[in-house]
């Protein structure tokens, strides 16, 4: 019997699992609907080209499909306080507010007068248009573009601001291939305080070519030694690589006791139905295992 499929912390990591969608994911979406469990929290990403219109309806079909919309906000994307308060009143006229994301976003300058998120949260503006619940993003091998005492301040001050305004609020990590630097990043924000569960940002099934595309555009490490334990090779990039180990090596060293509550976030790159149906697949292992 392998002793990592049978740990129960492997299908606790599952439960609950969430997945992400870009605004033109919609017929994806739509496609993936059998294979993804009813009230499955979806992530809404806010990207630059796309507008506000094509942002909404993406989250509308996920709620209209019967899953729980997530729908990101990027701070330094937003030119003026008009532009939160259309954003956030269009969610809240739709029942689509109650949940979302605040990033500082991708523009090395702020576009209106949000220069990061934390500005944002602080703000006071989210409560005031029904955001009941504040996801946060985590990064634990760091930001190409910001220092690592930057980012910790950061969060720290953003984890507070939630408590301040009796604001709920969870870390959703971004994706990476070394397991073992994501628990270390995770114990290393509860001994800080922050008690907010975790989302592990976790990459779904992809060719590998694909994947390091990603990584290369977030800085992400990819060094041959992490690659090969997540499971492919920098010398064949022509497969594809599932995070089969990445979760088992997860599981393996979790520790509630040092790393509090976490699940796992699905970044999807378009493959909405490919990590839904890889997802199903895995429990199917877990049970024929234990």
């Amino acid at each position: 019997m392998d002793a990592a499929l049978a740990a129960p912390s492997v299908a606790s990591l599952l439960e609950d699992f969430s997945l992400e969608m870009t605004g033109k994911d919609v017929v994806k979406l739509e496609e993936s609907r059998a294979a993804v469990p009813p009230g499955t929290r979806i992530n809404v990403t806010y990207l630059g080209s796309e507008d506000l219109g094509t942002r909404l309806r993406a989250a509308r079909a996920v709620k209209r499909l019967g899953f729980v919309p997530v729908p990101h906000i990027s701070a330094r994307r937003l030119g003026s306080e008009a532009d939160l308060d259309a954003f956030l009143s269009a969610l809240r006229a739709d029942g689509l507010a109650d949940r979302v994301l605040v990033v500082g976003g991708d523009p090395a300058a702020p576009q209106g007068p949000y220069e990061d998120a934390l500005t944002l949260i602080r703000s006071g503006l989210l409560s005031g248009y029904g955001v009941r619940h504040v996801g946060l993003g985590g990064y634990p091998e760091g930001h190409p573009a910001i220092a690592d005492g930057a980012l910790w301040s950061a969060i720290d001050a953003k984890a507070a601001a939630l408590r301040e305004q009796g604001l709920s609020g969870e870390v959703v990590t971004q994706f990476g291939f070394d397991a073992r630097a994501v628990l270390r990043w995770v114990e290393a924000a509860r001994e800080r305080g922050i008690g907010l569960p975790v989302r592990v940002g976790v990459p779904g099934p992809a060719g590998v070519r694909r994947l390091m595309t990603y990584a290369t555009r977030f800085g992400v490490g990819t060094s041959a030694s992490v690659v090969r334990k997540y499971g492919f090779s920098l010398t064949n990039l022509m497969g594809t690589a599932g995070p089969d180990l990445f979760l088992r090596t997860l599981a393996e060293h979790y520790d509630a006791g040092r790393h509090g509550e976490m699940k796992v976030h699905f970044y999807t790159f378009g493959g909405l139905r490919a990590a839904s149906e890889w997802v199903t697949a895995f429990r199917e292992r877990l049970a024929t295992r234990v």
